[in-house]
Formats: structure tokens, sequence, C-alpha cells
């Protein structure tokens, strides 16, 4: 178990070569941070846009080079400062929990995508992204729950990272799944 997780943190789930691991890094990064610092509206098109941008990068990407499209999105709005109106500032309560979530589902598709190549796991295959998505919006809802039940956030968080986040996390997982079967096909 060990093994798969450390491999799953610090191997690419395909070989890149290091140019190439960089510039997707970059690339994903530019566009997690900059879908939702310039374009920010609708939302459902920039969720899609970070969760495909957080599919790709655990594919393609090593380590802590995963890292920066886990952190950057969040900064993006906080900085943009328009989603959530006057609550923006709000945000900065949620945006530890989006990181988290960010990261379960990102590493959770890598290590799922991992186990269906290293055993031909046809369970993995249904459940991607199915389940990272699951955890993901049960992880941020549940946060934006106990907020909310605290007096913390506004309950407007309930829908935000509720079943918007169930629609964006399955969208761009399945976008980034067809662009990765489409460019492997590719490649072979």
């Amino acid at each position: 178990m060990y093994e798969t997780i450390k491999k799953t943190y610090f191997e690419s789930i395909f070989d890149t070569t290091a140019l190439e691991e960089n510039l997707q890094m970059i690339a994903y990064s530019l566009v997690s941070f900059f879908v939702t610092f310039l374009i920010g509206h609708p939302q459902l098109a920039v969720g899609i846009a970070v969760n495909a941008a957080l599919i790709l990068g655990a594919t393609y990407l090593k380590g802590h080079k995963l890292l920066p499209i886990i952190l950057l999105p969040s900064l993006g709005v906080l900085a943009r400062g328009l989603i959530f109106g006057p609550f923006t500032m709000l945000l900065i309560y949620m945006i530890p929990f989006i990181w988290l979530s960010n990261a379960l589902f990102a590493y959770g598709f890598k290590y799922l995508m991992r186990r269906k190549l290293e055993k031909k796991n046809q369970v993995a295959n249904v459940v991607m992204p199915i389940l990272p998505a699951a955890i993901k919006t049960a992880f941020l809802f549940t946060s934006a729950l106990i907020l909310v039940k605290l007096a913390v956030l506004p309950t407007i968080f309930l829908t935000t990272m509720g079943i918007l986040q169930l629609v964006t996390a399955l969208a761009g997982g399945t976008i980034a799944v067809g662009i990765i079967k489409a460019k492997e096909a590719v490649l072979k």
C-alpha cells in the first residue's frame, strides 16, 4: 500500500520528459489561475476548466509539480473578488478546504488511474472520475456545512460547495479523460 501511495505522489502516470512536464505544469497552472481570475463567470464553465486541469496535471506531473494547480484556482477567485459578491472575503475560510478537496480529487484520480494501469482493474475504469469527484464534493460540502452551522459562512456556500462542485468535477474529469485517451491514442 505504501509503495502505491508513494508512486502516486512521486511518479507521473505516463512518461514525459522534464521539459514536457515543466511546460505542462506551467500551462495547467496558468489555466487554473487565470480562468478564475480573468473569466470568473459562468462558474460552471470555470469549474469544469479547473477540474480538467487538475486531472490533466495529476496524469502528467510528478509530486510537488501538481501543487500550483491545486492551490491557484481559489487564489484566483479570491483575487478577482466577484464570484460571491459581498461574500468573497468569506471565501478565505474555505480556501484550506478547497485546497484539500482539489488534492483529494487529483491524487484520488491519479491513484485509481495507476491501479487501472498496473492491475488492469476494470472497477477503477468505471469509477474514474466519479469516485474522486464524489469524495471532493462530500469533503467540501461537509466543510461548508460545518462552517454554516457555526455561523462562520452564509448558507449560499452550501450550493456552491455542493452540487455545483460535483457537476464541475464530473464534467471536467470526463473532458480530461477524453483528452488523455486522445493524446495517448495519437502517441501510440
